[in-house]
């Protein structure tokens, strides 16, 4: 796992001479608003607060919104760092807070009046042309230094490379810098891989399942609760259970494609699908995650799972389902009720596989499925995020949809709220990401699935193909 980083450590001492070598780098408010902590992300580099975002952070610290929480904390920082600074704020304030913080630079505020032109180009009212005025101020007077403007507005960011800046992203809040590299929670293993065993291979049954222990020096590359997998004739299919220098334990997966061992009337269409459902239908995993483009399956299989250890094994005690309410075209206003029915235009996806999942008994007739239906939604609660912080759910079974539009921040606020018993599925698709300055690499979602890896009672499955109909396929692909 990489991560891209706007600085590189430098090391010695912080004499004239490595104070040249050092970056300043001029922050945009939204960089402040995105992450709080950025100010200390800068390892030894130094960093420059223009007046206008000092106001701007102003302007925006009021609300319970998120934006609001994170203006409030980006000004609190800072006064925590001025008050730990000289009497003089010219002369920068140290930004480290104790001796193991990398954060070696030193903070400067914008003291005085910017007395150089703008570009012609660039109108004086916006904020925006504000800051890189300040950007170009700073590279004419500091010239032995290199003076970069960091902003998560990438039209900001084009203006002031036209402008003969330096501009640069926001990349401490990336978990990945290639998003190809996110781990799948599945390998393909070699046609010749029961062949390169050093030694030999120890089998045993336990309650139905078998189980492999192997020595070979793949097992340093093999996560817990990782799937395995040979295609060809004699396919085979397992899940590490446990992982040793040059040892691993494999377990047969249950194959849930067989009718017999349908889920809520759901069967595994393909080789994820089955990976998913062991992961669901397994009580020792406390938190999974599902990606997948749309179609995939991801909602269907974890609401049959749900409803089958809710209802038939009595494992947990209901199903609670949120989601992100961002839209992705115009709002459409205020929408009046109760919680849930002001969540319930947001979850057209719980009624469509809802839906699904109340036709796969045929026999049941229709005052059956009727009654089916009236159960299956008393165990069911639409929940929205806003009223989750200070909540603990006990034996739930936790649904967060649209995971991907979660910050790393409220990812960790939602998934801290599980309780004993409680299993917490994230499902999402990374590609269709509506929340703004959130990307593939910096998203909550991806941010879980590279936490979570490896732990003994966590899981991830990236479900490969679409089952949801030959048209919705293809437009996935020609699209």
């Amino acid at each position: 796992m990489t991560t891209r980083r706007p600085a590189v450590r430098e090391t010695g001492s912080r004499t004239r001479k490595s104070r040249r070598k050092q970056r300043l780098f001029v922050l945009d408010t939204n960089v402040l608003l995105h992450d709080p902590t950025s100010l200390f992300r800068f390892e030894e580099h130094d960093i420059f607060l223009p007046m206008q975002t000092l106001e701007e952070l102003d302007r925006n610290k009021k609300g319970v919104s998120e934006l609001a929480r994170n203006a409030r904390q980006a000004s609190r920082f800072i006064e925590e760092v001025m008050s730990r600074g000289p009497a003089a704020i010219e002369q920068g304030m140290p930004l480290q807070r104790n001796a193991t913080d990398p954060a070696t630079g030193l903070l400067f505020l914008q003291t005085e009046a910017i007395a150089e032109p703008l570009p012609a180009n660039l109108p004086i009212a916006s904020a925006d042309n504000l800051i890189i005025g300040v950007v170009a101020s700073l590279h004419k007077r500091r010239a032995e230094r290199q003076v970069i403007l960091v902003s998560k507005d990438i039209n900001m960011r084009i203006k002031a490379r036209a402008a003969g800046l330096a501009a640069e992203d926001y990349f401490n809040d990336q978990v990945l810098e290639d998003t190809d590299l996110l781990y799948a929670g599945s390998r393909l293993l070699g046609a010749d891989f029961w062949e390169q065993q050093t030694s030999e291979v120890e089998s045993w049954k336990k309650d139905g399942a078998t189980f492999y222990r192997v020595r070979s020096p793949l097992a340093a590359e093999l996560n817990i609760n990782q799937f395995v997998y040979t295609e060809g004739e004699h396919a085979f299919n397992a899940r590490v259970r446990s992982v040793e220098p040059g040892l691993a334990v494999l377990e047969t997966v249950r194959d849930y494609g067989n009718p017999r061992n349908a889920v809520w009337g759901v069967s595994a269409r393909n080789r994820e699908q089955n990976f998913a459902l062991n992961l669901l239908m397994d009580p020792d995993v406390d938190f999974i995650t599902l990606l997948g483009q749309a179609g995939t399956g991801k909602t269907l299989l974890a609401l049959a799972a749900g409803l089958a250890q809710v209802l038939d094994d009595k494992r947990y005690t209901e199903i609670i389902m949120t989601r992100v309410t961002v839209p992705v075209g115009e709002d459409i206003g205020f929408l009046p009720g109760t919680e849930e029915e002001k969540m319930a235009p947001w979850m057209g996806a719980l009624e469509d596989n809802l839906e699904v999942l109340n036709t796969t008994d045929g026999a049941a007739g229709e005052w059956g499925r009727a009654a089916t239906r009236d159960l299956i939604r008393s165990r069911i609660r639409i929940k929205s995020l806003n009223f989750m912080r200070g909540r603990t759910f006990l034996n739930k079974f936790l649904i967060i949809d649209e995971a991907q539009n979660l910050t790393p921040k409220q990812m960790k606020t939602l998934v801290t709220r599980a309780g004993p018993g409680t299993k917490v599925l994230c499902l999402g698709n990374i590609a269709q990401i509506d929340t703004p300055y959130l990307t593939e690499g910096s998203s909550g979602l991806t941010y879980v699935v590279e936490r979570f890896r490896g732990w003994d009672h966590g899981g991830h499955v990236t479900l490969q193909r679409g089952e949801r109909s030959r048209l919705a396929d293809h437009a996935a692909e020609a699209l």
